[in-house]
């Protein structure tokens, strides 16, 4: 018999996404069409960073193939929050963005393209989250999960990504040894990636936008009755939200002047 195991991590998805030996198995979805090309193309370019595209199995589920390797799922792993973990992230993000930089994704339907005027100029993950990216040895290897993935500029991306792993958010909401390293960490990561002049320049301004992006995503899911986000989506996640946005709006100039 084939065993399936399931996979942890995942919002929208929770509970539904299996290993199948060397193979993963994930519900369909109107954009699965959009994200098989995505992936084929990323395999046609060469990136080593992204599951392939193995199309589906008897039940329709999308199938794709296995990347071996720990994502940091909560509790954080003390490997999960190094500074050289945080670089490594930065580093596969650009060469993401690099290897989607000749694929047309206007033929396809995306689930929640960035709004303008970050929505043009390649492909976005747009949802770079710690359990979201594949290690091995400590070294961020893959991105999984693309289910959000679509038309986005870079810096949209790199906001998100900071957010998170930085993470910039209020201190009462870090309680793991990132807290009060916010602004050096995100230093280290728009290094590590590269980011240039005008996204620097554009950061902050990204970063609120894709704060706002992401917690309306979360939250229309849970009103729609969606399980994962109906689990997250408590009034202590969005006390949690709120925090952050009030905290980036009161150190956007710090946040700027980490930067330069």
């Amino acid at each position: 018999m084939t065993v399936e195991v399931p996979l942890p991590g995942g919002t929208a998805n929770r509970g539904r996404v299996h290993r199948v030996g060397d193979t993963v198995r994930r519900p369909w979805r109107p954009t699965s069409t959009a994200t098989h090309a995505l992936l084929r193309h990323l395999e046609h370019v060469g990136f080593d960073g992204a599951p392939r595209a193995l199309g589906t199995d008897g039940a329709g589920r999308e199938v794709l193939s296995y990347v071996p390797g720990q994502a940091v799922i909560a509790p954080a792993p003390a490997w999960g929050l190094t500074d050289a973990a945080l670089a490594s992230v930065g580093r596969l993000l650009r060469r993401f963005h690099d290897a989607t930089a000749g694929f047309d994704p206007s033929p396809y339907p995306w689930s929640h393209p960035a709004p303008a005027p970050f929505d043009g100029g390649g492909i976005a993950h747009n949802d770079p989250n710690l359990d979201n990216i594949v290690f091995r040895d400590g070294r961020a290897v893959a991105l999984i999960d693309f289910d959000l993935a679509g038309p986005g500029n870079a810096v949209w991306d790199v906001a998100a990504a900071a957010r998170l792993w930085a993470p910039l958010r209020a201190p009462a909401d870090i309680s793991d040894v990132r807290h009060g390293r916010e602004l050096l960490r995100l230093r280290i990561f728009v290094d590590a990636y590269g980011l240039d002049e005008t996204g620097r320049a554009e950061f902050v301004t990204a970063l609120r936008a894709s704060h706002e992006w992401m917690r309306e995503i979360v939250r229309d899911g849970a009103e729609r009755g969606v399980p994962g986000f109906v689990q997250y989506w408590t009034p202590e996640a969005a006390a949690r939200a709120a925090r952050t946005r009030e905290w980036i709006d009161r150190n956007a100039d710090a946040i700027t002047e980490a930067l330069r």
